[in-house]
């Protein structure tokens, strides 16, 4: 895993915690998930609010060196500790899960050829400060959703053979909680 990664993960108790079971702590990403919202960075744990979160973000990321030309990607922004991270009683939480993703080659662009398996849906207006991981995954299909809350991850992942290739992640807050 990047050292950034790695260390700001482990700083939030993520990693090792409850986002273990998704991000390894050997993992080192093969390409660079960039995501924003209304042009503020997600940048490995820095705090949105809710209300920064209400549109989608944008996702950025590169072809990974070795994938074939037409590979697509899956993202899964989920949160490992909702509602908060003393009473995680709905982890994880699916905010987003997108498949049918591909870089376009030397543009800065990704492309959508599928749609949503799960629309997204920003963090919710709570007053304490759960993370939320973006992971980027190689994409081989999957199937739609109907509950956000309890959503096994793991299992998901594991059911579909997906391959971590990006994470980053921040932290969510409502409009009042106060630092």
């Amino acid at each position: 895993m990047s050292n950034k990664l790695s260390s700001s993960l482990a700083e939030a108790k993520l990693v090792p915690g409850p986002a273990a079971s998704l991000i390894p702590e050997d993992f080192k990403p093969s390409t660079n998930l960039r995501v924003s919202f209304d042009g503020k960075d997600v940048e490995m744990g820095n705090l949105f609010r809710a209300s920064e979160c209400k549109r989608s973000p944008s996702i950025l990321f590169d072809q990974e060196a070795d994938a074939p030309g037409d590979a697509t990607y899956m993202l899964l922004l989920v949160d490992p500790d909702a509602p908060t991270p003393d009473d995680p009683k709905f982890a994880f939480w699916r905010h987003w899960v997108l498949p049918g993703l591909r870089p376009l080659g030397s543009a800065d662009a990704v492309a959508q050829i599928q749609p949503a398996l799960t629309q997204y849906l920003g963090p919710g207006p709570k007053d304490e400060q759960p993370a939320d991981l973006d992971l980027a995954k190689d994409d081989v299909g999957g199937e739609e959703f109907e509950q956000r809350r309890s959503f096994d991850t793991a299992k998901f992942v594991e059911k579909y053979g997906l391959r971590l290739v990006g994470a980053n992640w921040f932290l969510g807050a409502g409009d009042g909680w106060k630092e």
